[in-house]
């Protein structure tokens, strides 16, 4: 077999983008992964594993260091978000969630006093971040929520409700929007607060232990300190946050596709059919080949797009195609797999079927595949020729 570069060469990896790669590697294979199964056979958050991951740094991994967090650069979180949920589909979610949109958000937009109160706790993994967009209408015109928020002589009255909130029914501190009299803004809610009701769970196809629900506000009564930035304002900072969601949810899919590739590469190799291993006959070998291409071009443009974003240049274009052709890329590694593996990809004892079923959430979440491609069909051929919701 011929040579091959290290993942370090291949990607032209930092010394120390390596070493928090490969320290990830290593705590997911050891803590993560031979948990995996039972988190999704119970559908119960891992809250213990969550206080671990905290304890490793990875909790606060976009937060600065002032703050308690690790302040890794884009690209880095990259690549542990990848081995996190090659590990295991649901446990990258719901760390995605608590990094990438409540904690990310409160580091690029809160004030001074909010970042003090909020990011330690988020930081140290005391605390767990939810993320408000969706609405049971729908999410992906969420620059017109039906949520409002309407200013009171001591700060805001929140009323409305948001769908499919990621960690909702385990979270202390969400962030979300409502539209007020200038706009959408972005709030900071806390669990507890007098009107604010968090749904039962979500039974999912897929992302199990991930828990989701419905959260519920009937009057909230809100500091007018809760408010995130200035009012009016605050879609305009989700958006940028989603710019940047949308590279770390790449990662994720990356890191599914390359758990299933590993898989049908084992099985390719063992399986023996007609005296030779499965993998020797053109109908498999294609489709590993095709996999791998799959999945290198879509963690390189997970990188890439990283990369922009931590030299500060624009990322909304490149963002959504990361996204979508990761999404893609890895609904179709992990439905090659339940194929390669025949009548045992179709098992629940067998972990192929549930790198399926997590993949095909990616589809839809953190904006469909249908949004994705509308957004970067905008920015090619401008906003007067691709009017979404126009």
């Amino acid at each position: 077999m011929a040579a091959t570069a290290t993942r370090a060469q291949q990607y032209a990896l930092s010394e120390a983008q390596e070493a928090v790669r490969q320290a990830a590697e290593t705590f997911c294979r050891d803590r993560v992964e031979p948990h995996a199964h039972r988190i999704d056979q119970e559908d119960r958050f891992p809250r213990e594993l969550f206080h671990e991951l905290g304890l490793q740094g990875y909790m606060g991994m976009t937060c600065p260091s002032e703050y308690g967090g690790s302040g890794l650069d884009l690209a880095s979180v990259c690549l542990v978000l990848e081995e996190v949920s090659k590990a295991s589909g649901s446990v990258g979610s719901s760390l995605n969630a608590h990094i990438g949109l409540a904690t990310t958000l409160i580091v690029e937009h809160g004030s001074p006093a909010q970042k003090k109160r909020y990011l330690p706790a988020l930081a140290s993994g005391m605390t767990i971040g939810a993320f408000g967009l969706t609405e049971p209408s729908g999410g992906s015109d969420a620059a017109h929520p039906i949520t409002r928020a309407v200013r009171t002589s001591g700060g805001w009255s929140l009323s409305g409700s948001k769908a499919f909130n990621t960690n909702g029914p385990v979270a202390d501190v969400f962030v979300l929007t409502a539209a007020t009299d200038s706009g959408v803004s972005a709030f900071i809610v806390e669990r507890g607060t007098p009107g604010f009701v968090q749904g039962p769970p979500d039974h999912k196809m897929g992302m199990r232990g991930s828990d989701t629900c419905t959260l519920y506000f009937q009057d909230t009564p809100l500091a007018a300190d809760a408010l995130i930035g200035d009012e009016g304002r605050g879609f305009r900072a989700f958006a940028h946050t989603l710019d940047r969601g949308r590279v770390q949810v790449a990662a994720l899919c990356v890191g599914l596709a390359q758990a299933a590739f590993e898989l049908a590469c084992r099985y390719a190799s063992e399986r023996m059919q007609f005296g030779r291993p499965i993998g020797a006959f053109q109908g498999i070998s294609m489709q590993i080949a095709e996999m791998a291409a799959a999945i290198d071009s879509a963690r390189l443009m997970t990188l890439n797009c990283a990369r922009m974003h931590d030299s500060a240049l624009p990322i909304k274009l490149p963002s959504a195609l990361a996204k979508y052709h990761a999404a893609e890329a890895a609904l179709k590694c992990t439905a090659a797999t339940v194929e390669i593996l025949g009548g045992y990809g179709y098992l629940t004892d067998f972990p192929a079927e549930r790198y399926m079923r997590d993949a095909k959430m990616y589809q839809i979440g953190e904006g469909t595949s249908q949004i994705q491609r509308l957004v970067a069909a905008r920015e090619i051929l401008g906003d007067a020729i691709v009017k979404i919701g126009k």
